[in-house]
């Protein structure tokens, strides 16, 4: 595949591979693989899970658990092997 550089906005139906420099306008769908720097004038929304749904622990990462706290639901971020409720500090446990 060839390598272009362009200098105004472009429009990628398909994806890009490498790395994005610069800002970027609109919606981001899809997965994000890395890290992503900068300020967002959106709002950010967590990814939901339910006890028995829990993905991988990713260090540092954070998700909404709606059944955590007795059905009140939390937000839990990784540290180690387990997702840590922010209210309680304990584990999340299916």
């Amino acid at each position: 595949m060839a390598s272009t550089t362009f200098s105004g906005p472009v429009t990628s139906t398909n994806g890009f591979i490498g790395a994005l420099t610069g800002n970027v306008t609109g919606n981001v769908t899809g997965n994000v693989t890395g890290n992503v720097t900068g300020t967002s004038t959106g709002m950010a929304v967590l990814p939901a899970y339910t006890t028995t749904t829990l993905p991988t622990v990713v260090v540092g990462g954070l998700i909404y658990v709606s059944n955590a706290n007795t059905n009140a639901g939390t937000v839990c971020f990784g540290k180690g092997s387990s997702w840590i409720d922010i209210k309680t500090g304990l584990a999340v446990v299916a």
